[in-house]
């Protein structure tokens, strides 16, 4: 297995048997070879030539790994030198967070973005843009701003707009923007039209956006297939964000961590394997990474990038 993976070559019984950790003879090799080979685990190319494994050998292969590894001491400083530097706008933050992810394992990386609708408010606040023009400004858990400018009508004062800022932070904190709640009234009715400008305004701003993917490292997959109808298929699928956001929930809902081959289901994938985990922020799933890759892939590798980049970046979200 880690022959074939190394060198992307069939792997014949002679070579196995010259490992150091191999003391049986190459017809012994062979003869195990041709077993596994009967059951499905290596398949042979061609006549005399050597051993390559199969989907199901790469699943044996996976689930026999004990957890996702450890990054080595040069991956584990690029990824404490990108968190600690990090800042910015989310949408620019996850775009570089797939690029550090495809530098870590020189294959495509997935960053699927968090759905706004499933964050909750952290903070809200009204200010004064003009005469009668305010922007009502709203902070999510998952890092995202959410602006929206208002027609206020009248000529509202400093005091009045930090009354509506206090009234709406009351409200609407700790919610989130896909259910506004309707407003108690607070004894003032010039400050209860305001303040229902301002939800009004959120409530349309934030129309159900399609959720972001950014994909880091796409031309790798290039280097990874010989066949250009192979490539040509791998690259249109990942500009189809809706099937790359399918792609990647699909996999988790099934409980995997990994998926070889046709387990994924995609035909233009079927020479691809997807190592994805899910990205918290306050405790909850909010997106998913993945790397995307031929099934000969370095699995332990990969597994271990998507785990550290997948807890750094939600521990950096929640952080803020």
């Amino acid at each position: 297995m880690e022959g074939y993976i190394e060198t992307a070559q069939p792997v014949g019984s002679t070579n196995v048997a010259r490992r150091d950790d191999i003391a049986v003879s190459s017809a012994t090799v062979r003869n195990e070879m041709v077993a596994l080979e009967q059951d499905g685990y290596l398949a042979q190319p061609h006549t005399s030539a050597g051993r390559i494994p199969t989907d199901k050998g790469y699943r044996f292969f996976v689930d026999s790994l004990v957890g996702p590894g450890q990054l080595d001491l040069n991956r584990t400083h690029q990824v404490r030198s990108f968190f600690a530097s990090a800042h910015g706008a989310l949408e620019d933050m996850l775009h570089q967070t797939s690029q550090l992810l495809s530098n870590l394992t020189d294959y495509a990386a997935v960053v699927v973005g968090p759905a706004h609708e499933q964050a909750t408010i952290r903070s809200v606040q009204l200010v004064g843009i003009g005469t009668r023009t305010g922007l009502v400004v709203a902070v999510l858990s998952n890092g995202v701003v959410e602006k929206a400018t208002v027609d206020l009508g009248d000529d509202v004062g400093d005091e009045r707009l930090g009354a509506a800022t206090a009234h709406l932070s009351h409200a609407l904190v700790g919610g989130t923007l896909a259910s506004l709640p309707t407003l108690p009234p607070s004894g003032d009715p010039l400050l209860d039209d305001i303040c229902a400008t301002a939800v009004r305004g959120l409530a349309g701003g934030h129309e159900k956006e399609p959720t972001e993917v950014f994909v880091g490292g796409a031309s790798r997959v290039a280097n990874a297939f010989d066949a250009v109808e192979t490539v040509r298929r791998v690259l249109g699928t990942l500009e189809q964000q809706f099937v790359v956001v399918t792609l990647l929930r699909d996999v988790l809902d099934r409980g995997l961590s990994v998926a070889i081959g046709a387990e994924h289901g995609f035909d233009a994938l079927a020479e691809c394997s997807l190592i994805v985990a899910p990205y918290e922020v306050e405790g909850e799933v909010a997106g998913s990474i993945g790397v995307l890759g031929p099934t000969r892939m370095h699995y332990p590798e990969a597994l271990a990038a998507v785990a550290v980049v997948s807890q750094r970046l939600g521990r950096h979200l929640s952080e803020g």
